[in-house]
């Protein structure tokens, strides 16, 4: 079985030789996608750029940008059904800057969960060039079930061993934040627009402290990640909370500081007042 690499491979082989000049095959791929979907009977869309992707399940709750990391289960196979590479049910994960342009899109088009198919002309797959054995100007077809979003998956694992580990009773939101209340407090609650005041303590799920302010601090709830802005206003002025919040509600792909790309951080957060 082949590997990942050969979605990786655009990224490494875009230069033509300099004796032969790129080679449109916009038309002959355009006719050869349109056969396929009629003789396969699929309902397929089109996009501006001509990708044209089938969704089988939309998938539900996450759906990445092109700046995202995934993790993705799929097989690509020419028109003519030679497969040329393929995952197991775990799936390969990696960044959506760093593969071919019609995966880069056609991945936008589902949510965690969701599976379809991506038919990719050349233009957004390999082009002019022979790579791995695909030879140029082919029609890529990819069947692809959307795992995982920015470590969603991974982030849910470490959680829930986090939590029996310390024997934790935490609820869980519907945007996949998990907190846990110690006072509700009594004063007034904040909305995801309020200023507020509060001390925090932020750290890992192996204890590792990356912040910490004990004195108090000034945050617009506008200007923080996700989850945090979200935590607060299950608080009232006087309470205090802790939240576990996943890469999706925080630095997602992207590091910051002290935490690493994907990273679950959590916040010890006592809410002072409510400004």
């Amino acid at each position: 079985m082949k590997n990942i690499y050969i979605a990786f491979a655009f990224v490494l082989f875009t230069a033509c030789s300099s004796d032969d000049a790129p080679q449109d095959f916009t038309a002959d791929n355009e006719a050869e996608i349109q056969t396929y979907i009629t003789e396969n009977n699929l309902t397929a869309q089109k996009s501006n750029s001509g990708l044209y992707y089938v969704i089988d399940s939309p998938g539900e709750r996450f759906q990445p940008t092109e700046t995202d990391r995934v993790t993705v289960a799929y097989k690509g196979y020419y028109t003519n059904g030679v497969v040329f590479d393929e995952t197991n049910n775990d799936g390969a994960s990696f960044n959506l800057q760093s593969v071919i342009r019609g995966w880069t899109e056609g991945i936008t088009y589902f949510k965690q969960g969701g599976s379809g198919k991506l038919l990719i002309p050349s233009r957004l797959g390999y082009g002019s060039n022979d790579v791995n054995g695909i030879p140029a100007g082919s029609v890529l077809i990819f069947d692809i079930n959307l795992i995982s979003v920015n470590y969603a998956k991974e982030n849910e694992e470490e959680i829930e061993a986090y939590i029996v580990d310390k024997g934790l009773s935490t609820q869980k939101s519907e945007s996949g934040l998990y907190y846990t209340i110690d006072e509700v407090g009594i004063g007034k609650q904040p909305t995801l627009s309020d200023n507020v005041t509060l001390s925090y303590t932020g750290y890992f799920t192996n204890g590792d402290v990356f912040d910490s302010q004990t004195d108090g601090i000034d945050f617009d709830l506008q200007n923080v990640i996700n989850g945090f802005s979200e935590g607060v206003t299950y608080l009232k002025e006087g309470g205090s909370g802790s939240f576990i919040i996943p890469a999706h509600l925080a630095y997602g792909d992207m590091a910051n500081g002290s935490i690493t790309r994907g990273s679950v951080i959590i916040f010890d957060i006592k809410l002072i007042s409510v400004n």
